[in-house]
């Protein structure tokens, strides 16, 4: 199944017109022609079966003959990662992460960071066509990027923790992990976060945690937490 993406699409719609950039997109490159089946989803957990009624390059037209949406999963994992030097190597994660399953993605400014301006821009794109090659119907929600001491100051429910590499006292993460409940982990730079904010973490109920024995980049730590989240929460 092909999956396209389109947040305005809502449950109460029984029509749908593309805009000229998909519309193209559509019609001359992928070569769909009146009367065949395009699945959309607005991200939000709908998934629209819908039929082609006006197969314009400009203008393509569509109709919602049905619709489902899918549960929730029970969990909310939210990444609060470090920007990577390479952006290359952010984005690859970025699209993992989303395969994987994945509720809420931060990007955290910490004192070791390399690289502290982002544009989101493009992350936000990488999300959206990891989800359509994913076959996921929702949209990881993609933060602005914020400032570690900011970031530690705010409410969060449901397990914490900070991923280090620091030789401090430090628990296993998949040991910690309990089923059906949110989880928010932290993820630093190449760097790893400072004492001070290891420190500061654990000061606001953040549990420091081990990903395993090797010392991990900050792409494949983030990807490790990522599974070891979605892996604990299968029946």
């Amino acid at each position: 199944m092909q999956l396209f993406y389109n947040p305005s699409i809502t449950e109460t719609a029984t029509s749908f017109v593309f805009d000229k950039e998909e519309s193209k997109h559509i019609i001359k490159v992928l070569r769909k022609k009146e009367g065949d089946i395009l699945h959309v989803t607005n991200g939000l957990g709908f998934l629209f079966v819908t039929q082609i009624t006006v197969a314009s390059d400009t203008k393509c037209n569509i109709k919602i003959t049905s619709f489902e949406k899918q549960a929730r999963p029970k969990f909310h994992l939210h990444l609060v990662v470090a920007p990577t030097k390479m952006n290359e190597r952010y984005e690859w994660f970025l699209e993992k992460a989303v395969e994987i399953g994945i509720q809420e993605i931060t990007p955290i400014i910490c004192e070791h960071s390399e690289r502290k301006v982002i544009k989101t821009d493009r992350f936000q794109k990488i999300l959206e066509t990891a989800m359509k090659q994913s076959l996921h119907y929702y949209l990881p929600k993609l933060n602005e990027p914020i400032a570690f001491k900011d970031f530690i100051k705010q409410e969060h429910q449901g397990q914490k923790f900070i991923a280090h590499c620091s030789a401090t006292d430090k628990k296993s993460l998949k040991k910690e992990l309990k089923v059906n409940e949110d989880v928010t982990i932290l993820i630093g730079p190449e760097g790893d976060f400072s004492v001070k904010e290891i420190e500061l973490a654990i000061e606001n109920n953040f549990i420091p945690v081990s990903l395993g024995a090797t010392r991990l980049r900050t792409e494949t730590a983030a990807i490790v937490a990522c599974h070891s989240v979605v892996f604990k929460n299968e029946n």
